[in-house]
């Protein structure tokens, strides 16, 4: 679909040049002379190589037509991950480096989001937060009370995270899995 590029905005993904790019920021430049132009800095969505161009504001450019849609993680094989359709029962398989670091926090039954271009998947998006349970961390100090002290543990997928000094092994814990930071310990 083509859109003027005046409408671009971040987080939009372009068809340019035969490759997928994500639109991670535009500006719009007004010179003192001559028409205002469009310049934009993209990311290839497979390799992860950053550009940028411009447009004039009346160029016009492609923008991808992507499908989103809710899926159940169910099993890693191969380095692969299988992935079930909840509606049709239908499995889609997914290579590790579509899904990519926080493929680490993926647990059975998890409902994800997988977005696909003309069929062919390029990224899983996991809910924001996961709980896990602590299996290794430092003992509690006495009198470490500094509310910005952390301390490592490791988690049950064997990932690393920094925790406040009052967590423990065995303790429950709620992980942001953008970025594997602790939020809080788990209410349940």
């Amino acid at each position: 679909m083509k859109i003027n590029a005046l409408n671009i905005r971040p987080g939009n993904v372009l068809d340019y040049e035969g490759k997928l790019m994500v639109v991670t920021k535009i500006d719009i430049i007004q010179p003192g002379k001559g028409n205002a132009v469009i310049q934009v800095d993209m990311k290839d969505i497979r390799t992860g190589v950053k550009t940028n161009n411009r447009w004039r504001t009346q160029d016009t450019v492609e923008k991808a037509f992507l499908d989103e849609q809710e899926m159940q993680y169910l099993y890693e094989e191969g380095g692969n991950f299988t992935f079930m359709d909840t509606t049709t029962f239908e499995q889609t398989t997914v290579p590790r480096d579509v899904v990519g670091d926080p493929a680490v926090y993926l647990q059975e039954n998890m409902v994800c989001t997988l977005v696909s271009h003309e069929g062919n998947p390029i990224s899983v998006e996991l809910p924001q937060n996961v709980t896990m349970e602590v299996v290794e961390a430092e003992p509690v100090v006495k009198g470490q009370t500094a509310s910005s002290s952390y301390k490592p543990a490791i988690l049950e997928n064997g990932a690393k995270v920094m925790v406040p000094p009052h967590i423990g092994t065995g303790t429950r814990v709620v992980v942001n899995t953008a970025d594997g930071t602790y939020v809080e310990r788990a209410k349940d």
